[in-house]
């Protein structure tokens, strides 16, 4: 049996959004969001880490090839969300507020599209260097990939 080994590969992009959800009244966002409920939205320069587990092939000696990697990062999620309004521009957003969590889901269910299957491992999003979510795909469903096809 081959040894399995863990593969990242980090990536930045830039994005607004405003945190404010549908299900709640405007009070209600104002009193949970505070200050990134704001009408005008804020921005950040986000880090995403991708990672990716497998084993390590006996002929290339790689899990994955980088050159593909780089390539399923950008057409899954950098095409998409660098540089947008994602409330505005991803419809993901229309129906869910654009909180962390929820932008870590939406980029595993893109790159689900694209990665081999059984590959990739997690996906970690900051949007701050404080503040960080970390995603493997639990509870995800097929209508909620489905929702992630641009």
């Amino acid at each position: 049996m081959p040894a399995i080994a863990y593969v990242s590969r980090t990536e930045h992009f830039s994005a607004a959004h405003r945190l404010h959800s549908l299900h709640l009244s405007d009070e209600e966002n104002r009193q949970v969001y505070g200050n990134c409920n704001h009408a005008s939205g804020h921005g950040h320069n986000y880090v995403l880490e991708t990672i990716f587990r497998g084993p390590i092939d006996p002929e290339t000696g790689m899990v994955v090839n980088i050159s593909d990697v780089k390539q399923w990062i950008k057409t899954a999620v950098l095409d998409v969300v660098d540089h947008r309004n994602l409330d505005a521009d991803v419809a993901f957003f229309k129906k869910r507020t654009s909180t962390i969590e929820n932008l870590a889901v939406f980029i595993w269910a893109r790159l689900l599209q694209q990665v081999p299957e059984g590959l990739l491992y997690k996906v970690i999003v900051s949007e701050t260097p404080k503040n960080k979510v970390e995603f493997c795909g639990d509870g995800l469903t097929a209508a909620d990939i489905d929702e992630c096809i641009v």
